[in-house]
């Protein structure tokens, strides 16, 4: 976690009104502002020399669909299981420091030039906690919205079922962000979770009841 500085807090101020003003034309990850932008045409140069696709998820992503208050430090990708260790070496040359993996973590780079952090979530990985696995896995980027060899972000429905797998309080105060933003797509969001797993409906209805009442207040 960066340290509390006044220059952070300002960055993160003028980030904030600067992701609200221009969430209608920022449409696709490559159009982020300053260092988050470089980060992420950095991991295209990656994604294309390897002719590999991959999906931006979590804080961004939850932005994009429309929760404009949620900015986020790090940038976070899907990518085929079958090409973790392929995106980690082209990084390693491609202007990326490979940080430690702690027991139990996932895969994180760091882009030099950016100083922004790049979380690997594989293909086929389990979220949750310790305590809650999720009765799911990651799904291949292509089904999560994954287009080409360029950074896409993930689709809607997609997004809330990784957010419900990862069960964290944090998550699911997302999802009730995003279920009040998004009230007309409910519905579809909901069928696409029976599609999936029963666990993920119960979750969704009892955030859909609590983003009901705040919007209600």
């Amino acid at each position: 976690m960066p340290t509390l500085t006044l220059d952070h807090l300002t960055e993160q101020l003028e980030l904030a009104d600067e992701m609200r003003v221009g969430r209608h034309h920022m449409l696709d990850p490559q159009d982020l502002p300053g260092r988050f932008g470089r980060a992420i045409r950095a991991v295209d140069h990656l994604l294309q020399a390897m002719d590999c696709p991959a999906v931006v998820t979590d804080g961004w992503a939850v932005w994009r669909h429309g929760y404009v208050g949620r900015v986020t430090e790090d940038v976070d990708i899907v990518l085929p299981a079958d090409r973790i260790d392929e995106f980690l070496n082209a990084a390693a040359f491609g202007g990326f420091e490979l940080l430690p993996i702690r027991p139990g973590n996932l895969p994180k780079v760091r882009h030099k030039e950016s100083d922004i952090k790049v979380d690997v979530l594989p293909e086929g990985a389990t979220p949750g906690t310790a305590s809650r696995l999720a009765p799911t896995t990651i799904p291949h980027p292509d089904r999560l919205g994954g287009e080409g060899c360029t950074l896409k972000y993930i689709s809607l429905p997609r997004l809330i079922e990784l957010k419900l797998a990862a069960s964290r309080a944090r998550d699911e105060s997302d999802v009730v962000e995003l279920i009040r933003v998004n009230t007309d797509r409910v519905a579809d969001i909901r069928e696409h979770l029976a599609s999936v797993h029963p666990r993920y409906v119960s979750q969704f209805d009892i955030l859909a009841a609590k983003a009901a009442e705040q919007t209600d207040d």
